[in-house]
């Protein structure tokens, strides 16, 4: 069965996926420039994402959708699994939203490009100077109920567990004293490991816990939401994955 899997995603589906890819690039971009980031900086990409999972054969399961309000802005912070929880978040989170990114991601073809114009983040640590533009600009984004979507590691896992929280997401939060909404992504990492080569059909699950609201302001509420959000991430992975394993990855910007 799995021999046929390959076949299938090497002859039929990735061919399918990257004329698809590209077009939504392409979509994405212009439809940016032309006016209306809003819409088409995350439409495109919610269909393209749910067209990967069918073309791959992996059912999607979303729980917890309904503990967060409409119209209402939020920072969500997920563990990182692997390559596929892109799509699953852009694909099922039902939100509008902003990616907050490495800005290496800025150079992949296409993709680089309409994410630059659809103003999704691009995290550049090099200064002060450039850092403060990025919290400049996330702010700038968080409106009309617009979110934000961060990965605290920073860095994908090479064991399925999940690495340390850097604090940025959650000083972004309590600056602008909004609720963070930890996410558990299960599946991607036995999809495509960061180290594998090769897509295995399996199932994906996207768990959305209870927003936690600001309890104050500065760095007691930024350490104690840090650490509630982790917990719920964790919590609701399998025995398997759970414990925390350092990513030795985790402070470059590879």
């Amino acid at each position: 069965m799995n021999l046929l899997y390959y076949i299938y995603q090497m002859s039929i589906a990735l061919p399918i996926l990257l004329v698809l890819t590209i077009l939504t690039a392409l979509i994405t971009s212009v439809g940016s420039l032309l006016g209306g980031a809003h819409f088409w900086g995350y439409y495109p990409g919610k269909v393209w994402s749910q067209l990967v999972c069918l073309f791959l054969l992996i059912p999607v399961k979303v729980r917890g959708r309904e503990k967060v309000r409409k119209k209402t802005s939020y920072v969500f912070v997920s563990n990182h699994q692997g390559a596929f929880d892109i799509f699953l978040i852009y694909g099922f989170l039902g939100r509008n939203f902003k990616w907050m990114m490495k800005k290496s991601l800025r150079k992949i073809p296409f993709v680089g490009k309409a994410c630059e114009s659809a103003g999704h983040i691009f995290v550049d640590r090099s200064g002060p100077k450039k850092i403060y533009a990025t919290i400049r600009q996330s702010k700038a984004s968080l409106k009309d109920g617009v979110s934000l979507v961060v990965f605290p590691e920073g860095a994908r896992t090479f064991t399925g567990h999940m690495g340390y929280f850097k604090k940025g997401a959650f000083q972004l939060a309590d600056d602008l004293q909004l609720a963070v909404v930890p996410v558990t992504i299960d599946g991607s990492f036995d999809i495509l490991p960061r180290t594998g080569k090769w897509i295995r059909r399996h199932h994906m699950v996207l768990t959305i816990h209870n927003p936690i609201s600001p309890k104050g302001q500065g760095s007691e509420n930024i350490k104690t939401t840090m650490q509630e959000a982790y917990t719920a991430v964790e919590n609701a992975l399998p025995d398997k994955y759970k414990g925390m394993v350092k990513n030795d990855d985790q402070d470059t910007d590879n």
